[in-house]
């Protein structure tokens, strides 16, 4: 199965995926988690100042990702689109062209997981960006691709609350 959560800057995704990398229940899967102080240090602009290359990067780091059968990764191409969309340096048109292309990777997902801020601080990990208004931006950006792709999204599920409460709620989505 490919799963991935999406959701804005500082929600707990890695969080997440590193506890479930302890968890008997998905031993058999590959675990990624963006990489985006390595990437921000080989020059590759982010947050608002992201580029359509740097961009396009961070989408193919999300595919190479889904070549994997079993993987539970802390971003999806929805996350990439959302950024892509908030970034002021890219020009509106490769914005609409570069999310028509993406949004074609979204179907290869089993699960998605939608990763709620509700309750979470924003911490300062000297990579991502603080600034809440840009917090809420990309988090209102991820909601409506998500209800504007809908269709294309095989299983999607909504999460919240503390990291163990969001354990307990994949495992319910899951089955598990």
């Amino acid at each position: 199965m490919k799963i991935g959560f999406c959701g804005t800057v500082s929600v707990g995704k890695t969080t997440l995926v590193n506890v479930l990398k302890e968890l008997p229940e998905f031993k058999d899967y590959t675990f990624a988690t963006e990489r985006s102080k390595y990437l921000r240090d080989l020059g590759i602009p982010l947050n608002t100042d992201s580029t359509l290359k740097g961009q396009t990067i961070f989408l193919a780091e999300r595919c190479s990702e889904l070549i994997n059968e079993n993987i539970i990764t802390d971003r999806t191409v929805i996350d990439v689109m959302a950024f892509t969309m908030c970034a002021d340096s890219i020009d509106p048109f490769d914005k609409d062209r570069f999310e028509e292309y993406a949004s074609i990777f979204i179907e290869e997902y089993d699960w998605i997981f939608y990763v709620s801020p509700a309750g979470v601080s924003i911490e300062d990990n000297n990579v991502r960006a603080t600034d809440s208004n840009y917090r809420d931006q990309i988090d209102q950006m991820i909601k409506y691709i998500c209800s504007f792709k809908l269709n294309n999204i095989r299983n999607f599920g909504i999460i919240s609350g503390s990291t163990e409460d969001r354990i307990r709620q994949i495992k319910s989505y899951l089955n598990l």
